[in-house]
This record gives structure tokens, sequence and C-alpha cells, in this order.
């Protein structure tokens, strides 16, 4: 093997000095576009209109001036100011000129346009010099001609360059072609005029304080890996992080995967995004930290061996979702829940292969069951005051509330919480979140007031009571927490429809108390002199949810991009046929401050009597059976128990259990017959883990800006008695956390603190 002699700078001094196939070697590595590259192109070029064919191409006019264009890049110049870089050569005549001047002054001479002008419009297209190469398709061709000034795609590309000399087929890419460049802009934007602004914020590094590179609207994406995996849920910490300074190819999750698997694994990837987040191996020294600033130009984080960027793991995770492999702004909440469903059916199908541990536990515990709750819905009917309670069929990750504005108090907002989500956003943000303007005084409101808002009694019109032969009669109905998880993740509903049907973030403080008690909010069941509705009875209720319409996917991933909660857009959908999304706009728009419009939508009932004894909605299995066509009744039914009612993951267990599908069945069966596990559980669920209603805050996702699809997104989490910022690659001590402002609250039970669960 060969031995480094000495290293050299690679600039316009050295680039004289050294052999031409050394600099075309060198341009090519630097300017190589990799797999991640790749990826973060495919996202932008998802975001933009595809490159149109010019109009042009066909009749070009050609002068027959003898010019030839070397092939050797370092006798490329530009023939206005003698520039080398970002250089065009125009397809008619063969002149070289340096590119457009950037807005903030970056970019090229201008010489290529300059000089189109000055030949009178006549030869509108030039080719970037650099980005050819045997691949035609790849080269950034563009048109200045007034109709269509902006980047196309040239046909007859190959037989133009031929005629000044350029032999496509011996090219090779040597600079950044501009939808690089664009990208490369838009994930280095500095963020940091947006989050406590004006402050002079300490940088902290090691683990468990690692920052994350911005892909380009990836902060949704950051803020919520930094909530689950750099430490704060303990539980997830274990199962995919290493202890600090720990070695990283010796976690267990990464000693049997195939390499040529692994980019896609989500198991895998998790486990790489966990351990650079604990372990500290990226973390720039304190000693570089300690004198700088977040906001320092010069900050450690500009160093590529501290930088992580998360574009495998964003391609594993959201690799097939419409929105989440765009390089679009998301809802981070809804990415939350996805990123928990993925989680989930990784880590079930790892347990077939004891790729994970079940531990003590009969079931392996799963990421989602550390913040999942179910609920109990108490239903009077006013008729005759007899009473029916009926749980959630699957369980919730998330509890959404309502703000009930009506209960809102005046308060002046602090001088540096003013103008918060506007003012210092960098121009490109601010056009998308279009930041609100600073008042004299917002309304505040507790977020006990929001909790009792949820739990407040609400009424259902036309409920078809079956004890009063199916005459309808409205009902009373009341909310209540089965359990209390570990973690509870509360998600403030600071969106609604303006009057002009696009949604609007409401102008809100929230008083939020760092200790939180929800004992009053449990479910104790049947009350002392109350009269329950006949079992029998009530097996044959038919109320109006029985009939409800199919709900379009595609319909109600549009409304909850609107920043709406699930169950606001499924109320909105069911009312309105199911696919109508103005007629559901129009519905939210009406029913936004319902106080049931939050909750979720009551269980629907049937005659069939597999229903009965599954406890499994029959539409659901219908619609498998149909959707999925190689599956009976029988064997959906029991992967719907298996999983909860969940449709994804019933189809993903049935998938994975073909090879031996009966034997799979039986052995759920046999376990549901001997009683395995233990907890709060139903028939066909999996156990939900309980404690005191006493919570400690230990997290926070705030959002900047008027819509969940734009804007940015800061984490701020609790270190022992501090709280950090998590702004991207910044992390700094928090001066003021923006408790007020959350869009996302991340709870710990109490009496698990100090306590995590040794399952995971």
């Amino acid at each position: 093997g060969g031995a480094i002699v000495a290293e050299i700078a690679l600039n316009e001094e050295t680039k004289s000095r050294l052999a031409t196939q050394v600099v075309a070697s060198a341009d090519s590595v630097i300017s190589h576009s990799g797999l991640a590259v790749q990826q973060d192109l495919q996202a932008w070029e998802l975001d933009d209109e595809p490159k149109p064919v010019s109009k042009y191409y066909e009749n070009l006019p050609f002068v027959d001036n003898g010019v030839i264009v070397s092939p050797n890049p370092s006798d490329w110049k530009c023939e206005a100011d003698g520039s080398t870089e970002n250089l065009w050569v125009n397809l008619s005549d063969g002149y070289i000129g340096g590119g457009r001047k950037n807005w903030d002054g970056s970019g090229g001479s201008n010489g290529a346009l300059d000089h189109y002008l000055e030949t009178g419009s006549l030869y509108p297209l030039v080719v970037k010099l650099g980005t050819i190469t045997a691949d035609s398709e790849t080269a950034d061709c563009y048109s200045y001609a007034k109709d269509e000034d902006g980047l196309v795609k040239i046909p007859n590309l190959i037989e133009l360059l031929k005629k000044r000399g350029i032999m496509v087929a011996g090219m090779q890419k040597t600079v950044k072609s501009t939808a690089e460049l664009e990208v490369e802009l838009n994930a280095t934007y500095a963020f940091d005029a947006i989050t406590e602004a004006g402050a002079n914020l300490i940088p902290v590094s090691g683990p468990g304080l690692q920052g994350l590179q911005n892909l380009g609207n990836s902060c949704y994406m950051n803020s919520i890996l930094q909530l689950l995996l750099s430490g704060t849920v303990t539980e997830l910490s274990a199962r995919y992080g290493i202890q600090a300074g720990g070695a990283v190819e010796s976690h267990p999750l990464l000693q049997s995967i195939d390499p040529k698997q692994a980019p896609a694994d989500i198991l895998t990837q998790t486990t790489k995004m966990a351990c650079a987040l604990t372990s500290g191996t990226f973390a720039a020294p304190i000693p570089e930290l300690s004198s700088a600033t977040v906001t320092d130009s010069s900050s450690p984080s500009n160093n590529p061996k501290y930088r992580i960027p998360p574009r495998m793991f964003k391609n594993a995770v959201g690799g097939d979702h419409v929105d989440f492999r765009t390089g679009q702004q998301q809802d981070a909440a809804q990415y939350l829940q996805y990123l928990l469903e993925k989680l989930d059916r990784a880590e079930l199908g790892a347990s077939s292969t004891d790729r994970i541990s079940q531990g003590e536990g009969a079931m392996v515990p799963l990421a989602s069951d550390l913040f999942s709750f179910k609920t109990t819905s108490r239903l009077v009917c006013t008729a005759d005051g007899l009473v029916k309670y009926k749980k959630s069929p699957a369980p919730e990750t998330i509890l959404s509330l309502r703000i009930p504005m009506e209960n809102a108090s005046k308060t002046e907002v602090p001088n540096e919480e003013k103008n918060k989500d506007s003012e210092g956003a960098p121009e490109q943000k601010r056009q998308k979140s279009d930041g609100d303007e600073g008042e004299e005084e917002v309304p505040t409101i507790a977020l006990q007031a929001c909790l009792e808002s949820w739990a407040a009694d609400s009424t259902v019109d036309d409920y078809r009571w079956p004890h009063l032969k199916n005459v309808t009669s409205p009902a009373t109905e009341r909310t209540r927490l089965d359990n209390f998880p570990r973690f509870l993740i509360l998600q403030l509903q600071r969106y609604t429809l303006g009057a002009d049907w696009t949604p609007q973030k409401l102008k809100v403080n929230i008083d939020v108390s760092q200790e939180l008690d929800l004992t009053e909010f449990r479910s104790t069941g049947s009350e002392a002199g109350e009269t329950l509705v006949p079992e029998e009875e009530d097996a044959e209720a038919i109320s109006p949810q029985a009939q409800q319409p199919v709900i379009d996917e595609a319909a109600m991933s549009q409304l909850m991009d609107m920043g709406f909660s699930y169950n606001g857009c499924a109320r909105a959908l069911t009312k309105v046929g199911g696919t109508d999304i103005e007629a559901a706009m129009g519905w939210i728009f009406e029913h936004s401050q319902d106080p049931d419009f939050n909750d979720p939508l009551p269980a629907t009932s049937t005659d069939a009597p597999a229903a009965e004894s599954s406890g499994v909605d029959e539409g659901v299995v219908a619609s498998l059976v149909d959707n999925l066509g190689c599956f009976t009744s029988d064997q959906v039914r029991a992967a719907l128990q298996e999983t909860g009612g969940a449709a994804d993951r019933a189809a993903d267990w049935l998938f994975s259990h073909m090879d031996d599908l009966d034997g799979a069945i039986a052995a759920l069966e046999s376990k549901a017959s001997s009683g395995g596990g233990g907890g709060d559980t139903t028939s066909g669920s999996r156990p939900l883990e309980d404690g005191t209603g006493k919570y400690t805050l230990v997290g926070l996702v705030s959002h900047i800006g008027k819509h969940t699809g734009s804007g940015h997104y800061v984490a701020h989490l609790k270190r022992g008695d501090k709280w950090v910022i998590f702004n991207d690659e910044k992390v700094a001590i928090s001066e003021t956390p923006p408790f007020c402002h959350a869009y996302m609250y991340l709870f710990q039970r109490t009496d698990a603190i100090g306590s995590p669960n040794p399952n995971y």
C-alpha cells in the first residue's frame, strides 16, 4: 500500500503545479454526487417542477467561427473577466462566460448573460462547464430567452457540444450542479435568529448533547429524533443507543444485518442514529466550545467530523411516504406517530427472529408502548339516565388537546417573546411562514384548562339507544384515561381555520407547570347508584356511527397536513361522506371549537357475532380481506386481535407469518386461552403500562410559523436541572425555554424517573 508523503491544499495556485490528471481526479472526487447527495437531490426535485424541453434547441443558430472548447478544465476562463468559477459555454458561438450573480453577491461574473444581451438575444442556450458527462441528462442547461429563463432540457445537447469539440464520452463531472448548490444553500441556512433571539447561549457538547445537520426543512425530524433517542426516553436509548464512549460496531442490532439490507433497515438506521446521539463520538471537544457561542460562524460544528447528517435515516423511514420522502417541511406530531408505527412493525418482525429479546415479559415491549394509553367514554342517556361505558378500540400515543379560547385571559407579551414567530426568521423561511405581527397582548390559558376542556361533558346528538327500541336520544359523554403511560405526549391544537378557510395559528400563551397531576382524569369504572344499559341490549346498539362511510386516506392526509388532529379530520370526513375535502374543511371551520372535536369517534357497532367475540371492527376485517385478497376473515380477525385493531400492523403480521400462518394463529389462540401477559389488557391487545397520575415535564417541541407544514421546529430537553435547546446542529444551555409557546410537551411519569423499564 501507499503512504501519505505530504498533504497539499487544492487551490488555484497548486492546480497550476499539479498534473492535469491529478487536478481532474481531485475535482471529480470533490464534486462527486454520492448516495447522500443523490437522496437530497431526489427530495429537492420532488418539490420542484420538472425541467421543460427548450423550444429553441431544434433551430438554434450556430456561428461557424472556429471556436473549439479545450477538454482541459484548467483552460476554461470567463472571457469577460478571466474568472474560473461557475462557467457556462454558449451553444451557438462557443463563448465562455460566468454565471449570474446571486442575490447575496455570490455566483459568477454575469458574463454569459451579458454576452447573450450584447449579441441581440439571438443565442439563448448555454450549458455549465464541469457538469457535462457521458450522461447528458445530468448536465446543467439554461435558457436566457425571456419566455423560458430557467433550467431546460436540450435533447440534441451531445450534437451541439460535438460542434465545439466537446466529446461527452471523455468528460468527468468537476463542479456542483445548480440543483446541488440550491440544496446546499437551503441546508446551510442559519436559524439561530429565530430561537431565543438575542440570548448569549453557551454551547454544550457530549453524550446526549449532539446536534443534527439540517438537510433542508428537516428540522421537524431532527426535533423528534432528539426527543426520542438522545437520552430523554431512557428505554429507547437503552435499546438503540450505547453508553458514552462505547463502540457502535458492537451494538447487537448491527451484528446480524446483511450490509446490502442495512440502508433500508429501520432498526439499523435507528441504532446508528441513537448511537451517534448518545455515545459522544461525534461531539465537538469542550475546550473548543468554551469560548464560542452558538451563533459563531467558526463553530466546531462546521468541522465535518463533528456533523451528523441523518440522510439515511430519513430515507429509510420516509422513503415510501408521499410527504416524508420530500424536502418539504412536515408536521412534527404526524411524523412522531408515523415513526413509532414504523418502529413497532420493525420490532415485531425482529422479535420473531430473536433479533430483539423479549426480556422477562411474554411480549417484546414496543417503542410505542412507552407512550400508549387508552380511554373510556361514559355515555348517559338523557331520556332515562341509564349509563354505558365504551373503551377506545386501540391505544393512542398522543393526547391532542383543544385550546379553549373562551377561557382565555389577556396578558402582556414579554419583550423577548414579541414577534418570535416572525422577526429574525431567514427570508426564505419567512416567505413560507409569514410570521405574526407583534401584539401588545395575547391570551393566556392554563394547560389545566385544556385538560379540563378535553375531559368535560359533551353532547352526542341523535344517539340511538337499543333499550329504547332504537329511539334516538341525546347522550352526555365524558372521557377519562384508562392508564397513565410511562411517557405522556401532549399536543396543543394551536391551529384553526381562518375566515378564508386557510389554517391559522392561534395567538395564545399556555401557562404550563413543570409538574402535572392527572389523577382526577383517571377512569374509575361504574359509579355507585348509576344504572347501566343492559349488556345484551347494548351489544345490539345501533348508533349513527354504525354506518360510517369509509374515510379516504388521501383526503385524511391532506387535512392532517393543514395541522388538524387525526380525530378532528376523521370526524369531518365522516360527516361529509368520507372523501369531500372541501366539504370537510367547511365542517371543520364550523366545528373546530366543539368540545369533542379532537375526541376519538365513538366505536362502530355491528350485529355480527364475530365482532362480539373478537372485539375487532368487522368493517376493518372486510376491508383487509378485500384489499389483501389472499387471507380469510378468520385469519384477518386473528391478526387484528394480535395488533390491537391496527389495520396496517395486522397486514404486516399476516405477511410476515405466511410460511406457517395456521400455526401462528393457533399459537395466538393458545396464548389467549392461557391468559398470557399481565397488566391492563383487553382481548387481543398488548399490556398497557400504568402508574400514578403525577408527571414531570422533560421535553418540548416548539414550532415557529403559522402552519405545521412550514416554518421551523426546535426541541428543548431537560438535562439534570437545566434545559438544553436543540436547534438542528446548535446545542446550548437554554436561558428561557419556550414553555408557553410549545407545540408538543413530553411528560415523564414521576414514579418512573430513575427506574427505566429493564425489558428494553
